[in-house]
């Protein structure tokens, strides 16, 4: 049953996006309508499937790479989903659905067995620690998706400045969230590593990275408040500073092993 719910989530991501697409291409509302309820059918599945690994694994399912990234690419569906139905944005979709397959995509290819918790990730701050680390990337992910439409928009000859403007500001407040979640996974995993291993830093490669993803995006906020910089430059650096973050994610747990490696 959960190969079923997790590889059927799996499956309407990519005909959702296949579908939008299509949408996009032959000018057809009806293929887009088609794909946002694969979209929602997805992420029900998906969110299913998450509820029942938990309940069967007695955790919540945020314990290794596996379960990680199949949270990630569900905080990315839900924050789509909230941007969509607040603020209308279904220009988003057309990138946000491909980096929630992808990301799914990855965890597929991981171990999905169903293990205890190791003993260093039995803690009060396991859920405040991953969880805010869940939606740090997705916000992260989709500032770069905004950014990457921003400049699909910019470069037609009759973009209308107000449409890129409210994308600018919303890349903006994408960043501006997940700085302060990434902020909440830093601070919260100082207090859990002196508790688990009587140091506040260790300089693990996830921990690094984490420091150096943070520094990156503390220089987008600081050249956009203090230096006042906005539009294509803005974009450019939401859509770069993403490789960091995937990195982060991905490439450290490959390449660099250490204390963080189960997850």
């Amino acid at each position: 049953m959960l190969n079923v719910l997790f590889f059927g989530s799996l499956v309407l991501f990519f005909a959702a996006l296949c579908l939008e697409f299509a949408s996009l291409s032959f000018k057809k509302e009806t293929l887009g309508k088609l794909a946002w309820y694969g979209f929602l059918g997805g992420f029900a599945a998906l969110t299913m499937y998450l509820v029942a690994r938990g309940v069967i694994a007695q955790r919540f399912p945020l314990s290794n790479q596996f379960e990680f990234g199949a949270a990630f690419a569900w905080g990315i569906a839900l924050m789509l989903i909230v941007l969509r139905l607040r603020l209308k944005a279904e220009w988003l979709s057309a990138v946000a659905m491909p980096m929630t397959f992808l990301v799914l995509s990855y965890a597929a290819l991981q171990p999905r067995e169903i293990t205890e918790l190791m003993p260093a990730l039995r803690s009060a701050w396991f859920v405040f620690h991953i969880g805010s680390a869940v939606f740090s990337y997705s916000s992260f992910v989709l500032a770069g998706c905004v950014g990457v439409r921003y400049l699909l928009l910019s470069r037609k000859g009759d973009a209308d400045e107000l449409k890129l403007h409210q994308m600018d500001y919303l890349s903006y407040r994408l960043v501006a969230l997940g700085f302060l979640l990434l902020t909440v996974v830093i601070l919260t995993g100082a207090i859990w590593a002196e508790q688990a291993w009587s140091s506040f830093w260790t300089w693990d490669p996830k921990e690094v990275w984490a420091l150096i993803t943070w520094i990156l995006y503390a220089v987008y906020l600081h050249l956009r408040l203090n230096r006042k910089h906005s539009g294509a430059k803005m974009a450019w650096f939401v859509i770069i500073a993403v490789s960091v973050v995937l990195f982060t994610f991905v490439g450290v747990n490959t390449l660099m092993p250490g204390l963080h490696s189960y997850g």
